[in-house]
């Protein structure tokens, strides 16, 4: 049986919500972030990162970590790829043309939308008025995200998803990213395609399946 490391409350909910997509049995071990505890190192904390059996698995110390048979894989983009790629359509690739493209949203949304998205999340925190240097920080950040989501408004707004015409990994992926952003009306209302598309996915019965988890678990 696949095993995923990670509290849902961590980019694991990525894997998650792909295995609820797949119908696909897992074992959770909810790993929690070191930096959530007051004393990572105590005798009595949680499993955590920095918990030396979990350090055997990841030597970088970071959440979401797979085991699936004999292999052991980190990073969640490659964890959500891999079991699309295993697991076939309609989550997955038909062919190397949408394996190349479903990589290509999967990386793009990484590189070009992880960072500002989170820099938007950490700093918008729950809406209400935040400090100058906070507001800067947003500013700044929904102005690069501008771009890019601009290139994503056109293509949801031609096609629909992503990739193939279909809800595969890579729209899942993308959403999951795009997520730290989507509280900030001012940002993501210049793009309705995008709010749309976005709201299709999180109204999918396994991503709500995921989130109720996510809620569950302690913050």
């Amino acid at each position: 049986m696949l095993t995923v490391y990670g509290v849902t409350r961590s980019r694991a909910s990525r894997i998650i919500w792909l295995c609820h997509e797949l119908g696909l049995p897992f074992k959770q071990v909810p790993v929690i972030q070191a930096y959530r505890l007051p004393d990572p190192d105590a005798a009595d904390a949680p499993l955590n990162t920095h918990s030396p059996s979990f350090l055997k698995l990841s030597p970088a110390g970071a959440i979401p970590v797979i085991q699936d048979g004999d292999l052991v894989l980190s990073e969640s983009l490659a964890c959500t790829l891999h079991l699309a790629r295993k697991h076939g359509q309609p989550f997955g690739p038909a062919d190397a043309i949408e394996d190349a493209l479903m990589l290509q949203w999967s990386f793009y949304a990484a590189t070009a939308i992880e960072h500002d998205a989170l820099t938007i999340l950490f700093n918008h925190g729950t809406g209400q008025a935040q400090p100058g240097a906070a507001q800067a920080a947003i500013a700044n950040a929904a102005e690069r995200l501008a771009r890019p989501l601009r290139v994503l408004e056109d293509h949801i707004a031609r096609h629909g998803h992503l990739v193939g015409g279909r809800f595969t990994v890579a729209d899942l992926n993308l959403a999951e990213i795009l997520r730290y952003a989507q509280g900030y009306g001012e940002l993501m209302g210049q793009f309705p395609a995008v709010m749309a598309w976005l709201d299709d996915c999180q109204a999918r019965p396994a991503f709500r399946k995921m989130w109720q988890e996510r809620l569950a678990e302690p913050e």
